[in-house]
């Protein structure tokens, strides 16, 4: 029996909770009275349920994001039928909205709205010492980032061995695009310094070798962010992976210099362009600087070993699939070595929702409630789009076809609209988009380069073969590019 226990369901194994971390770092004195377990979503609701129920918590909490509602709720539902005495408490993004809650809040005795390091501590000193507040919905404490404790010690060896570490160094954005929850918290506010590097240097003493940091605006404080990769290239070590989300188009020079000296692939940036439509961009309320983000990405691109994943979100009021291709193939010519196509998505709380009307938005019910169509793309064509999503993900994104992808829009007047041919023809041959064996996907992209493009047939056919050569001797040592890449977009 324990009196808390935090239950993390993570998106895939090799993900680790920082948010139970975070509020388990910051139990005070039932610290120790406290316990953290960890899941994925693939885990059967009635085997996360078995073994929370054989820990007999006498309090237990879930955070409740986009990617495991379903899993959760299922999971809340058997502990709520087989084991009712157990307080339940709620939080995390699907949750933290009391206008827009989501049916597993019924559930819940208790719903902690945003960041919860606080509140969560005085919830349940009063629960454990025998009050039960009578309000259901628990509103946040803002807590003051510097006075937080850290939460990096209670990373364990299993994680430090498998699964990626996140590392938070700042919250909120100075940005305002409506898609994002971030941008509703407007002031950016940072973590105590000298603890936090402290804290790496502990984890680096551990073994720790890949480091993915959420901050949405790692470049805004740029001596921070200058102090922060001196501090890593001093320390740089074989196998050594630094993930870091920047604001595109801000690059000075002394965060180019920075950047320089690191080895290729040991930095990763995350670029979210998102669209390269100016009058979309304003209506989302998002900065766009084109540019500055190309001149940033193509002096990466020359002069670094920097790994560049850049963002373009399909399904923005107003975008139609001309303008996106547009976007698309603009983006392209700036050469990042990833394009992540992302589907809009409807988060709750996020601003995007006031253009529901006007714009013919119409979103899944279920999660990840993605858009399915808008007044400028409907729906076939979005099924479209995120069909092309997943083939580009599995022949440009990664890796594996360096060589071959490009033959699809060489020499086409428009990379999107070629590569949406090849999306249609591989489709129609497989009717499938997943658990597709590499041997097979490369075989069906070379007929479409042969018999629909109509290129030389021993030209195509050498060029897979390098590729798949080459991949299967990467293969034994993946880019960490590759492991970490998510699901994206964050809760």
């Amino acid at each position: 029996m324990i009196d808390i226990l935090l239950a993390a369901i993570n998106a895939k194994y090799i993900h680790s909770a920082l948010g139970q971390r975070c509020i388990q770092a910051n139990l005070g004195s039932l610290k120790d009275r406290s316990d953290l377990v960890e899941f994925d979503i693939r885990r059967r609701a009635s085997e996360i349920a078995e073994q929370i129920i054989s820990r007999a918590p006498r309090i237990l909490s879930f955070g409740v994001y986009v990617w495991n509602i379903e899993i959760v709720t299922e999971v809340v539902q058997l502990i709520r039928a087989i084991a009712p005495e157990i307080i339940l408490l709620l939080g995390g993004p699907e949750v933290s909205f009391p206008d827009d809650l989501p049916p597993v809040a019924d559930l819940a005795d208790y719903i902690l709205c945003g960041e919860g390091e606080i509140t969560y501590r005085k919830l349940c000193e009063q629960l454990l010492d025998g009050q039960r507040p009578a309000q259901k919905i628990i509103p946040q404490e803002l807590p003051d980032l510097s006075r937080l404790e850290l939460p990096y010690s209670l990373y364990r060896e299993e994680d430090i061995r498998n699964r990626v570490l996140y590392i938070e160094t700042s919250r909120g954005c100075p940005f305002g695009c409506e898609f994002c929850l971030s941008s509703l918290d407007k002031q950016v506010r940072c973590f105590d310094q000298e603890k936090l590097f402290a804290a790496l240097e502990e984890l680096l003493e551990r073994g720790v070798t890949q480091f993915k940091f959420t901050d949405r605006t790692f470049n805004v404080n740029i001596p921070y962010a200058v102090k922060l990769l001196r501090f890593f290239h001093e320390r740089m070590r074989p196998g050594l992976f630094l993930h870091f989300e920047m604001v595109p188009h801000l690059l000075p020079e002394e965060l180019k210099t920075c950047l320089i000296p690191f080895p290729p692939g040991a930095v990763q940036l995350e670029m979210g362009i998102q669209t390269l439509n100016p009058e979309v961009a304003r209506r989302i309320s998002r900065t766009l600087k084109t540019e500055e983000t190309a001149r940033s990405i193509r002096w990466l691109r020359e002069n670094t070993g920097v790994h560049l994943h850049t963002d373009l979100i399909a399904g923005l009021p107003g975008e139609d699939l001309q303008s996106f291709a547009r976007g698309f193939d603009t983006l392209l010519s700036w050469q990042p070595q990833e394009i992540q196509l992302g589907i809009l998505k409807r988060l709750r709380g996020a601003r995007i929702a006031r253009h529901t009307q006007e714009w013919g938005m119409v979103y899944s019910p279920r999660t990840p409630y993605e858009i399915l169509k808008t007044d400028h793309i409907s729906y076939t064509e979005m099924c479209d789009m995120k069909r092309f999503a997943r083939f580009w993900d599995l022949i440009a994104n990664s890796g594996r076809f360096v060589q071959s992808a490009p033959l699809i829009w060489q020499g086409q007047p428009s990379a999107f609209h070629a590569f949406m041919k090849c999306t249609r023809h591989l489709f129609s041959q497989l009717h499938q988009q997943s658990e597709i064996a590499l041997p097979r996907l490369a075989r069906l992209l070379e007929d479409f380069l042969v018999t629909i493009r109509h290129l030389d047939p021993e030209h195509v056919h050498q060029t897979i073969e390098s590729d798949l050569t080459h991949s299967r001797s990467k293969n034994s040592h993946p880019h960490p590019s590759h492991s970490i890449r998510q699901e994206r977009r964050r809760e």
